[in-house]
């Protein structure tokens, strides 16, 4: 498994994997029509294409193969951060997590932020993450809840 920085050419790939994501991990977590909603069918792909091109994310690859990717934004907000449904509990979260450590360091950050599905709140817990408040965003309509999670890094 590897690391390395986002590419032109990668938004396809990473839709894959945001959409199985969240179709095969977080369906435990949230209903049919909060998963349609989320991660829709007909997701407009120039505009997902160009939210990647913005982010630049890490990219774990397997053997070629993108599972997973993650972001840290100058301000320490992490934005995405997915795994692959296929590749979820094998070391790609925790790789990805030390990656966005790595660049927090390089960037001088004091903290790290993230809105947090309820999913993948136990692995950002397990990362040193805390609960600051639980939202409940509307997307397309439909009531989502996630967390505001915060780590110190001082």
């Amino acid at each position: 498994m590897k690391v390395r920085r986002f590419q032109s050419g990668d938004e396809a790939a990473l839709l894959l994997v945001f959409l199985a994501s969240i179709r095969n991990i977080s369906a435990c977590d949230y209903t049919r029509e909060q998963i349609e909603a989320w991660a829709p069918e007909d997701m407009d792909k120039e505009k997902w294409s160009l939210r990647m091109r913005t982010l630049k994310p890490f990219i774990a690859e397997v053997n070629g193969v993108i599972v997973g990717y993650a972001d840290v934004q100058t301000s320490g907000y992490i934005d995405h951060f997915y795994v692959s449904g296929h590749y979820s509990r094998k070391g790609v979260g925790t790789l990805l997590m030390r990656c966005i450590h790595e660049e927090a360091t390089r960037l001088d950050l004091t903290e790290l932020t993230s809105n947090v599905s309820k999913t993948a709140e136990p692995f950002f817990i397990r990362h040193g993450f805390h609960v600051v408040e639980r939202g409940f965003p509307v997307i397309r309509g439909v009531i989502l809840e996630n967390a505001l999670m915060r780590k110190s890094l001082l």
